[in-house]
């Protein structure tokens, strides 16, 4: 059985009297992320301040571990969970070692003198978030990255049961962004950590979370892994998507096609023809799109994007009536692109549009021209 990091019942969270989130039950085990999403001022941030008692909870109780969090001493509270909130930590004329050193002082008593048992843990979180590099330049210089790398360090050496983290991976470039994710995924496993945190970015909550809170309206709507979040529509209900579709697969947006009659004809398959269509989505151009088969990689963005769209069933071998339906559909479109780099015995029929395209002098050679 997991052991619990983190637990809720009936909590209920708000700021003052003004009830802001009800009816939250979660369980955060160590060794697992958890993961609050949910569009923007749906509660999350209020949420994880009250889950480190940054505020006072309306009604209900939170635990960390067997502990009532509202029973635990202030150094009690310190050494079993570590808290990063959204804002930047600005500090003066301290270097990134003494930002990460800051972590120990629950350990440290009154006089806050680190022995040789602290530094060693201070030197193990620098090695394992990789800012040996910077451990000795000002916190106030270094990148936002490296600044979030700094702060997680100084969690780790605190060694709590919990880490809560409000969008860390704000103002952060992707390589820090993919590094960050690494190193949470890390510590929850290595550290047997309990890290809750809120996410925009719904790709990497997918990718990092074990499990996942939505939050919308006064109430939690699901509790669940990510397999049983990012399906049959639900993430594009949660956040009231009406602009653009969401793909499940992998979690990443896209726009609306373009509406009108299809100008051009894209011949796609195996991820060939991704760029095609968004390079004609951004030049408003409205397009057909076939034979791609519905277990394609690029069936997702094909059908966001396509006007039309000639699908064949996932490992079938394209028929007869696909084919006839792309080459009508074809015929009337003024252009056709070959995206395809190869064609094969479950393709075939796709070399076929591509020699019948070729004949009829409507293949465009090379780029499309934007012009």
């Amino acid at each position: 059985m997991a052991e619990s990091g983190l637990s809720t019942r009936e909590l209920s969270v708000g700021y003052g009297k003004k009830l802001i989130v009800s009816g939250i039950e979660i369980s955060a085990e160590r060794g697992k992320i958890l993961t609050l999403i949910g569009p923007n001022g749906a509660g999350k941030s209020t949420v994880l301040k009250t889950l480190c008692r940054q505020l006072a909870p309306l009604g209900g109780t939170v635990y960390i571990g067997e502990n009532k969090l509202e029973e635990l001493s202030g150094n009690e509270l310190a050494r079993s969970a570590a808290v990063l909130l959204t804002g930047r930590v600005r500090t003066e004329y301290m270097r990134c070692r003494d930002v990460v050193e800051m972590g120990r002082y629950p350990y440290t008593g009154r006089l806050g003198v680190l022995s040789a048992h602290d530094r060693e843990k201070v030197e193990e979180a620098i090695k394992k978030v990789d800012i040996e590099g910077i451990a000795d330049c000002d916190f106030d210089r270094v990148s936002d990255g490296q600044r979030q790398r700094v702060l997680i360090a100084g969690a780790i050496c605190r060694e709590p049961q919990v880490l809560i983290l409000d969008e860390p991976v704000t103002f952060l470039d992707i390589k820090y962004k993919l590094e960050l994710m690494d190193i949470l995924k890390r510590l929850a496993s290595e550290n047997n950590t309990a890290i809750i945190m809120s996410l925009h970015e719904l790709d990497l909550a997918q990718r990092v979370s074990d499990k996942l809170l939505c939050i919308k309206g006064d109430r939690p709507e699901r509790f669940g892994s990510p397999e049983e979040i990012f399906t049959g529509g639900y993430i594009e209900e949660l956040y009231g998507i009406e602009k653009g579709s969401l793909c499940e697969y992998y979690g990443t947006p896209e726009l609306l096609g373009c509406d009108g009659e299809p100008r051009v004809f894209v011949i796609g398959g195996g991820g060939s023809g991704i760029a095609v269509y968004r390079k004609l989505r951004r030049l408003g151009i409205p397009f057909a799109a076939g034979i791609i088969h519905e277990n394609d990689i690029e069936y997702p963005v094909a059908s966001a994007l396509a006007a039309k769209l000639v699908t064949e069933r996932a490992f079938e071998l394209i028929s007869e009536e696909s084919y006839r339906k792309a080459f009508e559909i074809m015929s009337k479109c003024e252009s056709v692109i070959c995206a395809a780099e190869s064609f094969g015995t479950m393709n075939e029929p796709c070399r076929e549009l591509l020699n019948e395209a070729e004949r009829a002098g409507r293949l465009i050679e090379g780029a499309f021209d934007e012009k």
